[in-house]
């Protein structure tokens, strides 16, 4: 009677810590979806009124990395209260606004449109396929986390080191590498969801939102450099 009892329990926890993962997964897809459109508007005004072009080298550096560090700190205090929402929807205008520099120079080439949505579709593809893979695995990939980690740390220091050197093969490269790297990380991080490893729904938002911004800025300007026409 008491293994039944015991069984018992065991399947209703099980099945309570699945709902309770799928409900942060769906509320993380939620977020990151409404995530979207404060970026969409920031990258708007900052194309329309150029409001970043000036925000050029170690400048345009420094505004980036305080703003961003900033929000991500403010997130990550209020990530579980009523004001967590609205300051990771501040993040994402302005990772919106810090963006539209990177786009209006897309914009720049007669066929810039068609690099914006071919780089949106390419990121929308990429996230889907691992969202897709990470429901199937069932391999623990904890232990990716450590040396993805190191990836973007290196990525890191060596966009610091070029924003001053201005080398376009290195830009080349970086690119590449933060399109492998945050593929993979969208991998782990869905994964970790999964799992029930992570089970704050503004932070796993947040995590993938990164993702997701940095394979699209990478791949923008992959296909800026390579496929950009000029009339």
């Amino acid at each position: 009677m008491n293994d039944q009892v015991q069984t018992y329990e065991q399947g209703a926890g099980y099945a309570y810590g699945a709902e309770q993962r799928n409900r942060v997964l769906r509320n993380t897809y939620w977020l990151l979806a409404l995530s979207l459109a404060p970026t969409v508007l920031g990258a708007w005004i900052g194309v329309a009124t150029g409001i970043t072009a000036s925000l050029r080298g170690g400048v345009g550096l420094m505004v980036f990395l305080v703003g961003a560090f900033g929000f991500m700190f403010a997130i990550e205090k209020t990530k579980n209260s009523a004001a967590g929402v609205p300051v990771l929807l501040g993040f994402t205008f302005f990772m919106g606004l810090m963006l539209s520099r990177l786009i209006a120079m897309v914009l720049g080439f007669s066929n810039g449109a068609q690099l914006v949505m071919t780089a949106f579709g390419g990121t929308a593809a990429v996230f889907f396929a691992m969202a897709s893979l990470a429901t199937v695995i069932k391999r623990d990939l904890s232990g990716m986390g450590k040396f993805l980690f190191v990836g973007v740390i290196v990525l890191f220091v060596g966009s610091i080191i070029n924003v001053f050197v201005g080398s376009s093969a290195a830009m080349m490269a970086i690119s590449v590498a933060a399109i492998g790297i945050f593929s993979a990380f969208m991998l782990y991080d869905v994964k970790r969801i999964l799992d029930g490893g992570e089970t704050n729904y503004i932070s796993a938002t947040l995590a993938l939102y990164l993702d997701i911004y940095n394979v699209f800025q990478s791949l923008l300007a992959l296909l800026g450099i390579f496929g950009g026409e000029r009339d």
